[in-house]
């Protein structure tokens, strides 16, 4: 799965409330485990997040345990099968990929054929 704008939206909020400390994040310490958000209730948080609760606990349910916790569970797999010898590779691949997708999305040109450019595109 890859990020979208409403993810990048939701994250760049989410940084700010936990700098605020208006809301947490925690791990569940039974099995299984999970990221929970704590702290997401009120119309304080609803309005800087521009969700309902039942949104910001959607969306961070899909980023954090779905997303975040799936992309290490594949790279687990994949290095019990064939080691970590490829792990500074593709770090340093990822990097890369990251950079050229932050400059492809400032140029002009594909900012036009960008799906997800514009407003309410998830």
């Amino acid at each position: 799965m890859k990020l979208n704008e409403k993810d990048k939206a939701f994250l760049e909020r989410l940084q700010k409330l936990i700098d605020q400390d208006a809301v947490w994040i925690e791990r569940t310490f039974d099995s299984p485990f999970y990221f929970v958000l704590r702290g997401n209730y009120g119309e304080h948080v609803e309005r800087l997040f521009k969700l309902t609760r039942q949104g910001v606990r959607w969306r961070f349910w899909r980023l954090f345990n779905d997303i975040y916790v799936s992309a290490y569970e594949t790279i687990i797999f994949i290095e019990k099968q064939l080691g970590t010898g490829f792990r500074q590779d593709a770090l340093i691949i990822a990097h890369d990929r990251f950079i050229q997708r932050q400059r492809a999305l400032t140029e002009p040109s594909f900012r036009e054929v960008n799906p997800y450019a514009g407003k309410n595109k998830d």
